[in-house]
């Protein structure tokens, strides 16, 4: 049964006994309102390590003005039973006030590549993610890292500030969890209306055209984002943000497509903003 514990120090005190006894621990950071996506996150931690650490912190510093953290879901005994379920060792929880305490005055900023893609529409929102996941690092000290896929440039910048950091730990990428249908698993699926959630499969099929495009020899990548572009600015209810073609590890434009691609969109339909990205290597 995972135990929950939200003092740092008490998160501190139980990583030091699980060290000693010689175990790798396994961090899993969320914002809660955990679905299947997490829950893959979750099993390949327990898979690869022996002591599995989840956190649920809605972060208000990755929220701008206007944005959903208000409303954000919440559903704490559900996300508790998922973790227990999951077997996972230990659940961290903590208050924004533990996090952020009063004169807190440090942000993590990776320069360069969260002002791009989802940075140009949500100002400051890497760099809340920044800071909050480096808090995460400091306080869990985990060996290993995970976090999914369908969050491509927060993974990509995570990892460049862990490297630009020398932080001791694995950064884990895992792959994007899907519903049936094709859409990609999300905590914000939830604010969809019936009809607003049949329109955003207009993301997933963009993408899955992209892939197929890729796959026959499509290497240009200016005619690959216009073509995810054109496919999305014409689908019913749907209010592109961006479609990027880009290297998966820099977030640099390519203008041509070599060994590996990121083609990530972002849409709002009806209220609610998406993601989804398709990833492909070893071209």
């Amino acid at each position: 049964m995972a135990i929950v514990a939200e003092p740092i120090a008490d998160v501190r005190r139980r990583v030091r006994e699980v060290r000693a006894g010689g175990q790798r621990i396994g961090l899993v950071p969320t914002m809660g309102a955990l679905h299947e996506g997490h829950a893959s996150l979750i099993r390949r931690a327990r898979a690869e390590t022996g002591f599995v650490v989840v956190s649920l912190f809605v972060n208000p510093t990755q929220f701008g003005p206007g944005e959903d953290f208000a409303k954000y879901p919440r559903p704490f005994a559900q996300d508790l039973e998922t973790c227990r379920r999951e077997g996972v060792d230990l659940v961290f929880a903590p208050a924004a006030a533990q996090m952020y305490p009063a004169g807190f005055a440090t942000t993590v900023h990776v320069a360069g590549m969260g002002e791009k893609m989802c940075g140009a529409f949500r100002p400051g929102h890497f760099d809340g993610v920044s800071t909050a996941v480096a808090k995460l690092l400091a306080i869990v000290q985990p060996d290993a890292a995970y976090f999914g896929e369908k969050d491509a440039q927060q993974l990509a910048i995570v990892r460049r500030m862990v490297a630009d950091l020398d932080l001791p730990v694995e950064i884990r990428g895992c792959p994007t969890v899907r519903e049936p249908d094709g859409l990609a698993m999300s905590s914000r699926n939830a604010y969809l209306a019936p009809a607003e959630r049949k329109r955003a499969l207009a993301l997933s099929a963009a993408l899955a055209e992209a892939r197929q495009a890729v796959l026959a020899g499509e290497r240009d990548g200016r005619r690959l984002a216009e073509r995810v572009r054109r496919r999305l600015e014409t689908a019913d209810g749907v209010e592109l943000q961006y479609a990027a073609v880009v290297d998966p590890d820099t977030l640099d434009d390519l203008a041509r497509v070599a060994d590996k691609v990121l083609v990530a969109v972002a849409a709002k339909v009806g209220g609610t903003r998406l993601i989804d990205n398709v990833l492909l290597r070893n071209l």
